[in-house]
């Protein structure tokens, strides 16, 4: 294949995530960074990192996101932030807010850093704090104020759950006090850490309709001038999102120790073993490796995915998620109704509904984030 040309049938990423580091000052327990995480510590070095930068943008990626864990925990991100902004990304920062401190927000912002993104837990210190098992409320609030003076974007992200979910008109009055223009309310996608805290984390179906209906009259009281996201839990639907629009087929992350990855949880699969960028270049891992090609299309499907009529528009769901919840990543997402499989996600439903209805306390608590208990749930 000729180095300018492609695949005709295979589009160039657009998204590119570089998760810097699973190294993170807080334990949320939804985290979807791999529970055995603590078993890889390697890290790409600056220089490894530069040349992937330049390998994506070479291909085509044009949006580039730097997370983690917490990105903040990599002293050279300044540099990987200017070489970003030198390329012509948009660059996008995701970020706890600890260790965003003003004299490295101005060192961002003359990097030519573009959008910020926030997160908090909660809109109070107690539930905040417990929730990410750490005392970062107050900073996280310096650190807004600190976005809002350097005149970043104002962008909030607050993952739900059942802990949380009453909660939604108080985080929304908070994002209004803080000028926020973009709201995310994501509610928990159940990988890594979320899928392990399952049973503890799933609201019940009555929690989940008052909240979408505040959010949507926050929605009628605010419009253009805070846009809020409501992103529904996969399990309270009858079709699969159209998970990364399609396997290698925008997205395109790359863990801390270099594999490359079609999607955050790709990690997760059995008998995949993909690719590094320590091995193979960016444009051999997007259109030749076997990992990236290994659901691309259609011919992988299986009944009832093969003959449905929706396959181009959901792709079948999740990879991970039809591995986690049937053992074979091959299968329909159980998230639509049409698979045979779908009762596994009524019965979560209905546990969770079964737990929130209960006057016992919970048989087990929450598993939060941690070397400690990465080693040990493995």
């Amino acid at each position: 294949m000729n180095a300018l040309s492609a695949p005709p049938n295979i589009s160039p990423p657009l998204w590119l995530l570089a998760e810097l580091t699973y190294k993170c000052p807080l334990h949320c327990a939804f985290c979807y960074n791999p529970t055995n995480y603590a078993q890889n510590q390697s890290e790409l070095t600056t220089d490894q990192w530069l040349d992937v930068l330049r390998q994506a943008r070479a291909l085509g990626a044009a949006q580039l996101g730097f997370s983690g864990g917490e990105p903040l925990q990599r002293e050279d991100l300044e540099v990987l932030v200017a070489e970003g902004h030198r390329l012509g990304f948009y660059t996008n920062l995701i970020t706890s807010g600890v260790g965003l401190t003003e004299p490295r927000i101005a060192r961002m912002k003359e990097a030519g850093l573009d959008h910020i993104q926030l997160s908090f837990q909660d809109s109070t210190k107690e539930m905040n704090d417990f929730l990410s098992s750490t005392k970062t409320f107050d900073l996280k609030m310096r650190v807004a104020g600190l976005i809002k003076q350097y005149d970043f974007p104002m962008v909030l992200n607050v993952v739900l759950h059942r802990y949380n979910l009453d909660h939604v008109g108080r985080i929304i009055e908070m994002a209004a006090a803080m000028k926020v223009e973009y709201l995310e309310l994501a509610n928990t996608q159940y990988y890594g850490w979320g899928l392990a805290n399952r049973a503890l984390l799933m609201p019940t179906r009555e929690q989940l309709t008052r909240a979408e209906a505040t959010v949507n009259a926050y929605r009628r009281e605010f419009g253009h001038s805070m846009r809020i996201l409501f992103v529904v839990p996969d399990y309270f639907e009858t079709r699969p999102k159209a998970c990364m629009n399609g396997w290698g087929s925008v997205f395109l992350g790359i863990s801390p120790d270099g594999a490359a990855l079609p999607c955050h949880a790709a990690k997760t699969l059995p008998g995949i073993e993909f690719p590094n960028v320590l091995d193979h270049s960016l444009r051999h891992i997007w259109y030749d490796s076997d990992a990236f090609n290994q659901y691309r299309g259609d011919a992988w499907m299986k009944e009832p995915c093969r003959d449905c009529p929706e396959k181009a528009k959901d792709f079948g769901g999740c990879r991970c998620q039809a591995y986690a919840l049937t053992g074979d990543a091959a299968n329909a997402d159980p998230v639509c109704d049409k698979s045979p499989h779908h009762g596994l996600v009524r019965d979560a439903v209905l546990q969770a509904q079964a737990a929130h209805d209960s006057v016992r306390p919970y048989e087990h608590p929450l598993l939060f984030r941690s070397d400690a208990n990465s080693k040990r749930v493995h």
